[in-house]
């Protein structure tokens, strides 16, 4: 009597089928991971499209752009320079993305942030009305992350932040001194200080840093034509090119003549990034706590500005310690080829890396330059810088990409 023969699969044709599934998966992954960028980036799209409405219903509401750059201070003066950090007010620093909160429904943070808070409940009030200088970590809103401000596909998270941000105000095609306004050193009263006039000529985009006068009228090119804000990647600690400062700043010469320097050369920090990796700095990163993206609340354009002088995904190029006054602060993100813009009209636009931005060492408008740098000129930065300005007759004539 002969035994039945159990069914079954040989160790070969096992061996056959786990191979066809290990092809039919790496086949596979590349498109479910495609899928989940594809999403992300959608998400990432439509919280831009809610702060587009967010600054449109602010509009409608004041009659005002949410200003970039406001706040409060304190008296008598001691620790109110623009730069320093306060604990009894916020030295006009806070950023667009502040005023917009109830906006964005984020009412209750806007609550706190609003009135007198004495958080440890010991009835001793900790922080005013409108908090101290974002640079705060004791103060709660300011280490808060808020989903309505953060891209899905950055992933970017904790200390050295605080609480981070990937949208940015858009300030224009020139960086020479815009972080400036009419303030004098205790931010108490107004100035024509010549820093005030190096800025105003300077203030050619959407958002002008420590002006809360802005209209839609103001912007004369039309709404539709001018970038609003843009996308910025948060730093992760890697020595991006694109999202910290050279370590190398130093060599473009002294506070004054690094501005200048950067100010001719928007190209000038070219030479510091590495030949095999163009996206990392050869020689490392400087002042990594204070990188792109890591406060919210904080208008300094490292943190919340942004500018249409190198194209998307360009590289940070400032002095190794000055992130203040002088940099190109270019939009970047974690999408593959480009980055999303928001238009003044509400619109959300990817645009590409490729875009025309003329020459990357043809230097900005400024209060002195002549020919294509005097002020009122068309942007120097090509059809990318002219997206940028509110003001300089320039329009699109192309269909933009939605």
């Amino acid at each position: 009597m002969t035994k039945a023969r159990k069914a079954g699969f040989t160790l070969v044709e096992l061996l056959v089928v786990i191979a066809i599934i290990g092809i039919l998966v790496g086949l596979l992954l590349p498109a479910v991971q495609a899928a989940r960028e594809a999403a992300r980036r959608m998400s990432c799209s439509n919280n831009f499209k809610q702060i587009g409405l967010a600054i449109h219903n602010y509009h409608s509401t004041y009659k005002r752009i949410p200003a970039h750059g406001v706040g409060t201070t304190s008296f008598p003066s001691a620790g109110n320079a623009w730069w320093a950090a306060n604990t009894l007010a916020n030295n006009r620093r806070l950023s667009v993305l502040v005023g917009i909160l109830p906006f964005i429904e984020q009412q209750s943070i806007w609550d706190i942030v609003s009135n007198p808070n004495d958080f440890d409940k010991d009835g001793v009030i900790d922080f005013q009305s409108m908090g101290p200088t974002p640079d705060q970590i004791d103060y709660q809103p300011w280490t808060m992350e808020i989903p309505g401000y953060r891209c899905p596909s950055d992933p970017g998270v904790g200390l050295p932040a605080l609480g981070r941000a990937n949208y940015a105000a858009c300030l224009g095609d020139s960086t020479w001194q815009t972080m400036v306004g009419p303030w004098d050193g205790d931010l108490e009263e107004p100035v024509a200080s010549v820093r005030f006039q190096r800025a105003q000529a300077g203030h050619r985009g959407f958002f002008k840093p420590r002006d809360a006068r802005g209209r839609f009228r103001d912007v004369l090119d039309g709404l539709s034509n001018t970038i609003a804000m843009g996308e910025i990647g948060t730093y992760l600690g890697d020595n991006d090119a694109r999202m910290v400062l050279p370590n190398d700043g130093s060599s473009l010469g002294n506070n004054n003549g690094s501005m200048n320097t950067i100010r001719d050369n928007p190209g000038a920090c070219d030479d510091f990034v590495d030949p095999d990796r163009p996206r990392f700095w050869l020689n490392g990163g400087s002042r990594t706590t204070r990188a792109r993206g890591f406060r919210w609340a904080d208008f300094k354009q490292i943190f919340t500005g942004c500018f249409t002088i190198l194209p998307p995904n360009g590289v940070y190029c400032s002095r190794h310690n000055g992130d203040d006054l002088t940099g190109t602060a270019p939009m970047s993100s974690r999408h593959q080829g480009g980055v999303h813009v928001l238009m003044g009209d509400g619109a959300v636009i990817f645009m590409s890396d490729s875009v025309e931005a003329g020459s990357r060492n043809q230097g900005d408008v400024w209060i002195n330059g002549t020919g294509i740098r005097a002020p009122g000129s068309p942007s120097p930065h090509g059809l990318w810088g002219a997206l940028g300005t509110r003001a300089a007759n320039e329009t699109i004539q192309e269909q933009l990409n939605q």
